[in-house]
């Protein structure tokens, strides 16, 4: 393999499985846009009403849609994640593949999650192939170690979305589970059994896959009332038992941190926030998933409430903290890409400032006006940070492959306040680092990160190094808290032990690698 060095200092292979790569240039480089590329498009369906043809939308079962769909081995099919880990309607659609014998099938949903575990089993058959989509927990972990036979891509909300309207990733057929449906395939996912809030993650592979099978387990009369993904761009409709457990929605990442030292922390953000010069009557933010940024979203509530100031909006994964904000009146709306728990489910539902937004209106760098380019705050998790700002949200110090990238570069990228709010280290293993074992998101659109040892503000923000000159808040050099931390630690822990082979390209935003992840040695 010939590599090249990129923006981040990352050796970057000119092309992999027959693909030519585009190396990390910069934030805000944006080269594909720079080649003059035209949006792709999928092709004119043929429509024709029911009376004239006789036929019907509605297929008998799962294999009866795969088939008239026309998938076959070696194409590319798509799912999204609203069910989280209560997703049922990937193993579903794998196991009829095999079934039907279908092979080496490209997989390319906006994240995979515990439950996806039998995935594994369909890559050993050979009827997945490759994996173009975010990987949590045990799935990753297999591809870490050499599983996957292709090389894996890993991509952000903002980024899948841009690869599908830019025409990098091509999907052959998106299967859309989907709580509530009619048999024309208008749905929406605020009903039924396995109601999940928003549909917005399919959205884009509702408009560009060449086929859609929307799956339910609650058809009703038509029209499915209000739509989320219309029939225009449905093209047959299945009825299951079950669609997932919305159970699921809810995980231990999604429950605010009970830790003194991570309350800690919050309210260290919080309050550099307050002090801030974007706390503002009308300001806006996005919060991550983690338990430590839920509880910056408390803290920052009280101080709202204390201070009579109101935001204009917070955009995000919508919990029931932020609807409690909503509620209160201290936000006027709120921006919606998914829901986390049954409180943000019915608030979406019965509120009108809860508003759904598509992936592409919240992230793609690509599109003429992303949500996250008019965010004032977003804090946010990672696994590692590293002396010069930079990420690292996919890997552990092990080298393994467990977690997805979500939004997290997306709104680094976007926010006028982008903030790291971590330990600075976990179980005696630094989170902050000399280097990040893998760069997800470029230490340029980091501003701060905030730790239980104080708060390091990034030296390219002369600006809020200046405002906050004589604030009392622990502010101290990235450096320092690095010191302290290889103290208490007894240092840097070992590189991970790998092989020379790449099993994962980490995407930046905007179609270019940031880096690779090779394959770790048992």
């Amino acid at each position: 393999m010939e590599f090249v060095e990129n923006a981040v200092g990352r050796l970057i292979p000119k092309e992999i499985d027959g693909r030519e790569l585009i190396p990390f240039q910069g934030a805000f480089a944006d080269p594909i846009a720079k080649m003059g590329r035209r949006k792709y498009a999928p092709p004119i369906p043929k429509s024709h009403p029911e009376w004239l043809t006789g036929e019907s939308k509605l297929c008998k079962n799962l294999e009866d849609a795969i088939k008239r769909a026309g998938l076959r081995s070696g194409m590319t099919i798509s799912f999204h994640h609203h069910l989280r880990n209560g997703d049922y309607v990937v193993n579903m659609v794998l196991e009829a593949c095999d079934r039907l014998g279908i092979r080496d099938l490209t997989l390319a949903p906006t994240a995979l999650f515990p439950i996806h575990a039998p995935v594994i089993d369909y890559i050993k058959k050979g009827v997945v192939r490759n994996i173009q989509g975010s990987m949590n927990g045990p799935v990753g972990e297999f591809v870490s170690y050499g599983g996957l036979p292709t090389t894996a891509i890993l991509r952000t909300h903002g980024g899948r979305v841009r690869a599908i309207e830019d025409g990098d990733l091509h999907i052959d057929v998106a299967f859309i589970a989907a709580p509530c449906a009619d048999d024309y395939g208008n749905a929406n996912g605020v009903y039924g059994p396995s109601a999940c809030g928003p549909l917005a993650y399919s959205y884009a592979d509702a408009m560009y896959a060449d086929k859609v099978v929307v799956i339910t387990d609650n058809l009703v009369d038509y029209p499915c009332l209000p739509i989320s993904i219309p029939s225009t761009h449905v093209d047959y409709v299945v009825v299951v038992d079950r669609i997932g457990d919305p159970e699921g929605i809810v995980s231990g990442t999604l429950r605010i941190t009970r830790s003194p030292t991570r309350l800690y922390i919050a309210e260290l953000a919080a309050k550099f926030i307050r002090e801030s010069p974007y706390y503002r009557d009308g300001f806006s933010f996005q919060t991550g998933a983690g338990g430590i940024s839920l509880a910056v979203t408390k803290f920052l509530g009280e101080y709202m409430e204390q201070d009579g100031i109101k935001a204009g909006f917070i955009n995000g994964g919508i919990t029931k903290f932020s609807v409690e904000l909503f509620k209160k009146g201290l936000v006027r709306k709120l921006f919606d890409g998914q829901v986390f728990d049954p409180v943000a489910i019915q608030s979406f539902r019965d509120d009108l400032w809860h508003q759904e937004t598509p992936m592409t209106m919240y992230a793609n760098i690509h599109s003429k006006g992303c949500l996250v380019n008019r965010q004032d705050v977003g804090f946010l998790g990672a696994t590692e940070v590293d002396l010069d700002f930079n990420v690292n949200v996919n890997t552990h110090s092990d080298g393994l492959l467990l977690h997805g990238i979500g939004g997290h570069t997306d709104v680094a990228a976007g926010a006028k306040l982008a903030m790291i709010v971590v330990p600075s280290y976990r179980k005696r293993i630094p989170v902050i680092r000399k280097r990040v074992t893998t760069v997800t998101t470029p230490g340029e659109t980091i501003d701060v990160v905030v730790t239980e040892r104080g708060i390091a503000i990034n030296p390219r923000r002369k600006d809020l190094i200046e405002h906050f000159r004589n604030s009392k808040l622990p502010i101290r050099d990235i450096t320092e808290i690095y010191k302290e931390v290889m103290d208490i630690c007894g240092g840097e822990p070992a590189p991970p032990k790998t092989t020379d082979r790449i099993i994962a390209l980490i995407e930046y935003r905007d179609g270019t690698v940031i880096d690779v992840v090779y394959q770790v040695q048992r």
